[in-house]
């Protein structure tokens, strides 16, 4: 459900969710559309996606944001 409706309003968004207890949960979105804003812009813009469900399904959501660049350089780092 979660990555669905993110993936709604981020169509270009590469979302991995986990969560066990079916009330908390884990997110990581890698969207291009985040370039150029700020991490809680980046939150606030996912946060829309989920709505009314941030306050009645989700009890928590552990939060990760990243551009397809940050996310690039996390997988493969610079080797100096």
């Amino acid at each position: 459900m979660i990555k669905s409706l993110i993936q709604q309003e981020l169509p270009d968004a590469q979302v991995e969710v986990l969560g066990d207890d079916g009330t908390h949960f884990e997110a990581l979105v890698v969207s291009a559309t985040f370039v150029g804003m700020s991490p809680v812009k980046q939150h606030q813009r996912v946060y829309a996606a989920l709505g009314e469900r941030m306050r009645e399904e989700i009890h928590a959501l552990s939060l990760r944001t990243l551009t397809p660049d940050q996310a690039q350089q996390i997988r493969h780092p610079a080797r100096h």
